[in-house]
């Protein structure tokens, strides 16, 4: 592959709503280019970047995938990012190394929740935006209908720079607006210039004069001579066009088909002449020395530095560390300084990935993306970097997990091999977390929806022959006490020889402070219990409140006072007081008014204000309380309170109810007493089980 500078560098990630036809496109984009020699088909599973047994599987993209196209003298990397909300992990790498968004819409169903994400992550990580309008040549499409949605809703910036010639069944090429020139896709596929339609003469001049506004407005000089002339020069307008890419004023719209491949290359030829190159990036971070602030050009003449933004977790191949060249330029073999892990990493091999497929290069400049494999210190989100003059970039923000299931090994003794699978799609996609629960004793796998967790556990069984079983966790529910007893625990054994006899007088009351698991007080006077005998009395009870009287649940919240008893003087023995500890607990602590108590949940709700009646009312069905209600940007902030047993599927459930427009936040906020009707069922169940166990 030819080794190309940086200002001939395009980094463009392929995003927006699932199903729209990104990894089709993708497909059309490599055919139109020469880069295959055969579309593939998502239905067919043989696309270049749906290559994971997974994707193949389900028929939708799980990963960002990489693939490079050479247009036009042009190097365009081109990164497919999943569209299914899931998956939205996977997109967070792809915004740290790309100059631009193509945010693909559908031409017959307009602006979808994917779309809005898309341009709101964008605009958040400063990527310049383009709209990629798909489907053209599907029944009912509409570019005219869409584009107005987009400047309606995004306003003046979007701007069509390619229009189409015809709608559906008819579309069969475009006009380059700047150019005002035609083409038509020909058999062969590539376009061919045909005159431009006489009844498209007034959308062009429309189309040119939203170019030139949004052209003039990106430089005060070109606003001056605009505002001054009425009007700019045809290099003016590109002048200002390219400045207004770069600075995100401007967001083009180009029409295409994936399927028949029309208006495919003439996309090409915009995003070559007219997206960003990573030229004028500069990319801060900090030396991981001193934690001093320090900025990089993205230019070959700074030291070297590289940012990984993706691992894939190959069984067969090994660790692939994908990464994005910013500063200086990397050839052949070389050590370079991993600046998150103070190590040093042997590079051995250089390449760029096509898919799965591996191509091997001589050099890449600043501005390109690569890849290294069988690195050992390093993960998604470290710097690569000159020893000499390290940086360290800021790492990859992705967002915290929603949903969590109970993990287990399917068969016993294979605990090792799910857990050791785990770690290393933990490697692939950081978005996904592993915690053991230390009072359940289970592991919670957490991720960003039941699909998410669902691929996980497939991909431990297709990638590492790991069978795991995924399930609703358990809760860690507590029993507490609500009055004051005084009880007797009396344990007398005579079996010949040394009997055993302990004998205890304990008041168990509430703890004055609630958030106390277990206290002891020992208020013995004139040796009724000889003082070597107190802290097995105690010793028992701390070793019997780990099992409530209840359903089995921790106790809380017990404040235990041991004031009387008596002792035998050669029966009597630490054990006999343990024991006698343990009856007067369970006797004390069921004629204190056990409770079942149940976690809290600190919920915050962020929806648009049209669903907020259906959210509340939700709520309302989970056992929630309504705390409050805060206006935000894009609507309301639902602040609440739930019980966690209610809250499990709540990621799935608010999805459903918003069109994935609604997100939430869950923070661990108290514990409170579990209503009657609801705390007879736990019990019940608790029974249930442990009489399945014995």
């Amino acid at each position: 592959m030819a080794n190309y500078l940086t200002k001939d560098i395009r980094n463009i990630a392929l995003m927006g709503h699932g199903s729209e036809g990104k990894t089709t496109l993708m497909e059309a984009l490599l055919f139109a280019a020469g880069a295959i020699d055969r579309q593939g088909r998502v239905e067919d599973g043989n696309t270049v970047t749906d290559y994971d047994p997974e994707e193949i599987k389900r028929g939708i993209s799980i990963s960002a995938a990489t693939a490079p196209i050479e247009w036009n003298g042009k190097m365009i990397n081109l990164i497919d990012v999943p569209g299914y909300f899931d998956f939205i992990g996977e997109m967070m790498g792809p915004f740290r190394v790309a100059e631009t968004a193509g945010i693909v819409v559908s031409a017959v169903g307009g602006i979808a929740v994917g779309t809005e994400k898309a341009w709101k992550l964008a605009t958040k990580n400063k990527v310049a935006k383009m709209f990629i309008i798909n489907q053209m040549d599907r029944e009912h499409a509409n570019y005219g209908k869409v584009e107005a949605q987009l400047r309606e809703q995004y306003g003046n910036s979007v701007v069509p720079i390619l229009l189409p010639i015809g709608n559906g069944a008819s579309y069969r090429g475009v006009v380059n607006v700047l150019e005002n020139k035609a083409y038509e896709r020909t058999n062969k596929g590539v376009p061919k210039e045909i005159p431009v339609p006489a009844e498209m003469a007034d959308e062009i001049a429309a189309a040119l004069e939203e170019i030139t506004e949004a052209a003039a407005m990106s430089d005060d000089e070109l606003t001056m001579k605009y505002l001054d002339e009425g009007s700019l020069s045809h290099e003016e307008i590109l002048e200002g066009f390219k400045a207004g890419m770069f600075s995100g004023l401007i967001s083009p719209v180009v029409p295409c088909s994936a399927i028949t491949g029309v208006g495919v290359a003439k996309m090409l030829d915009v995003m070559a002449d007219f997206l960003p190159s990573p030229k004028r990036a500069v990319y801060q971070g900090v030396n991981p020395k001193n934690g001093e602030e320090i900025s990089r050009k993205c230019s070959n003449d700074e030291p070297f530095s590289a940012f990984v933004y993706k691992t894939i977790a190959d069984p067969f191949v090994g660790k692939l560390s994908l990464f994005k060249v910013m500063s200086g330029s990397l050839a052949g073999n070389a050590s370079l300084y991993n600046a998150n892990s103070d190590k040093m990493e042997k590079i051995a091999g250089l390449f760029v990935l096509r898919g799965k497929k591996q191509i091997s290069t001589q050099q890449l400049n600043a501005g390109d993306m690569g890849a290294f494999n069988k690195l050992q210190f390093t993960n998604t989100g470290d710097t690569l970097c000159d020893a000499a003059k390290p940086i360290k970039y800021p790492p990859i923000e992705y967002p915290a997990p929603c949903i969590s299931k109970a993990i287990f090994a399917a068969k016993q003794g294979e605990e090792d091999k799910v857990f050791s699978g785990l770690a290393r799609l933990m490697e692939e996609d950081p978005s996904i977390k592993i915690e053991k629960n230390a009072e359940t004793t289970e592991t919670l796998l957490s991720g960003q929806g039941e699909l998410h967790l669902d691929v996980v556990r497939s991909k431990l069984a297709t990638k590492f022959g790991a069978q795991a079983n995924l399930e609703d966790p358990r809760i860690p529910y507590r029993e507490t006490i609500r009055k004051k007893v005084a009880v007797q625990g009396r344990h007398k054994k005579q079996s010949g020889g040394h009997g055993q006899f302990g004998d205890v007088w304990i008041e168990f009351s509430p703890a004055a402070d609630p958030s106390v698991d277990f206290e002891f007080e020992d208020a013995v006077v004139g040796g009724a219990v000889p003082r070597n005998f107190i802290p097995s009395v105690e010793k028992g009870l701390r070793e019997n409140v780990v099992k409530g009287v209840l359903a089995g649940y921790p106790m809380v919240g017990l404040h235990a006072k041991l004031y009387d008893g008596s002792y035998h003087p050669v029966d009597s023995s630490e054990m006999a007081f343990k024991t006698a500890a343990r009856i007067a607990y369970k006797k004390g602590c069921m004629d204190a008014s056990p409770a079942l108590l149940e976690p809290i949940m600190h919920v915050e709700v962020l929806v648009p204000d049209e669903y907020m009646g259906d959210v509340m009312g939700d709520m309302n069905k989970r056992r929630g309380r309504i705390m409050g209600m805060n206006q935000v940007e894009d609507g309301q902030q639902l602040v609440a309170e739930a019980p966690l047993s209610e809250m499990f599927k709540y990621a799935t459930d608010l999805r459903s109810m918003t069109q994935a427009r609604g997100s939430f936040a869950m923070t661990f906020e108290r514990y409170e007493e579990v209503p009657a009707n609801v705390a007879q069922k736990i019990i019940d169940n608790a029974k249930k089980d442990e009489e399945e166990e014995d």
